[in-house]
């Protein structure tokens, strides 16, 4: 990794749980919590935690070159509201087919 650039990932203890408009879309007791440098902490779940029925797969990709490219998900009002790294870089390795959303309460 560069220099001055960190990514540290940890088993969470908290729960986590994603709702949009009043619809939850995810909730899970096993969430990965994901720290990098000058990035807000983000919270990976389990895809079997996740209401992938309401999801629809989007075009978008983006690349990180220290996690690699996310592939993305909508709802029809939400466009790339979730993202995933199905094939991860190695120092990442933990995440891949994890889901990780913008918005998230964790209790």
């Amino acid at each position: 990794m560069a220099t001055g650039h960190t990514i540290t990932i940890e088993r969470g203890a908290q729960r986590v749980r994603v709702v949009h408009n009043d619809r939850v879309l995810a909730e899970s007791d096993r969430p990965l919590v994901l720290r990098e440098t000058g990035c807000p902490v983000r919270y990976y779940l389990p895809a079997e935690d996740v209401r992938l029925d309401l999801l629809t797969p989007s075009d978008t990709h983006t690349y990180c070159p220290f996690k690699g490219t996310a592939s993305y998900w909508s709802l029809p009002d939400a466009p790339d509201l979730v993202w995933a790294y199905l094939d991860p870089k190695p120092d990442v390795a933990e995440i891949k087919d994890r889901l990780c959303f913008y918005d998230v309460e964790v209790s």
